[in-house]
């Protein structure tokens, strides 16, 4: 029993201060004296089951994990999705339930992310009446077995992949698991659906390089506590035919010219 109030005491406390707020503050929160909330964070007490509820509830962390697990123990990018109100499996695999929708067989769609819904996706991904009305299709060639969503692309910092392209991608649980040198959809709360190639030690440091493959757009770091989605991408559709450049119209030209030559000498050998 020991154990667990310990557990419990310090939660409270690295909670709290990750929140920034006084002791006062969430007392008053809570509903409870600044003595009696002091004595939970000291060991001294614990609290009764309501307000262990309001507690759970304040902090976005259920109360097993509140209870039981040493959460300064589980690193930065597991607690800081705990504290965006997302509960997940601590060993690092299902990160967080996604919102998702399924067609008539009870397989998932692919949702797509019209370009006038971006902005609103930062705060309804995880609304499941947003998720719902956004327009949604199957693809056969993609794993049932896998979650993916298609989001619109902006500007030129990813080529081949231009403007109001259409990028698919694969929902990814476990963080850990992101590839260096991949590109990936981010999701962030401060810039909304980014899509970079992406870098990281997340065992070492808690933010993730996102680069461009256009080398006038300089790479730039994100914290996990801004993180809000990762999708890994599978492929793109743009809505505007790759034309060749002017240079490549001249090299096929030229090509054109020496096959036409080779084809005269072949005929004049020939009659030879």
């Amino acid at each position: 029993m020991t154990k667990t109030k310990n557990h419990f005491a310090t939660n409270l406390k690295l909670l709290r201060k990750r929140k920034k707020r006084s002791q006062e503050e969430v007392s008053k929160s809570i509903e409870v004296s600044r003595s009696a909330y002091n004595s939970y964070e000291n060991g001294g007490i614990e609290p009764n089951f309501g307000t262990l509820l309001n507690l759970s509830t304040y902090f976005s962390v259920s109360l097993d994990k509140l209870v039981k697990i040493d959460l300064s123990k589980i690193g930065e990018m597991a607690l800081s999705q705990l504290e965006k109100g997302f509960d997940m499996d601590l060993k690092g695999s299902n990160l967080r339930i996604l919102t998702t929708t399924v067609n008539q067989h009870n397989e998932n769609n692919v949702e797509l992310v019209p370009a006038q819904a971006r902005a609103g996706y930062t705060t309804g991904f995880a609304d499941p009446e947003f998720i719902k009305i956004l327009p949604a299709f199957n693809l056969p060639f993609l794993s049932e077995k896998k979650k993916y969503r298609t989001f619109p692309i902006k500007g030129d910092s990813m080529p081949p992949v231009k403007d109001g392209a259409f990028v698919t991608a694969e929902y990814v649980e476990n963080w850990h698991l992101i590839q260096n040198g991949f590109p990936y959809i981010i999701v962030t709360q401060d810039d909304g659906i980014v899509f970079k190639t992406v870098y990281h030690d997340l065992g070492k440091n808690p933010t993730l390089t996102l680069c461009s493959t256009n080398p006038e757009y300089d790479p730039y770091e994100v914290d996990v506590r801004n993180i809000l989605e990762v999708w890994k991408f599978v492929n793109y559709i743009n809505h505007e035919f790759e034309a060749e450049s002017m240079e490549n119209a001249e090299i096929t030209s030229t090509l054109l010219d020496i096959k036409k030559d080779i084809s005269s000498i072949k005929s004049a050998v020939n009659l030879s």
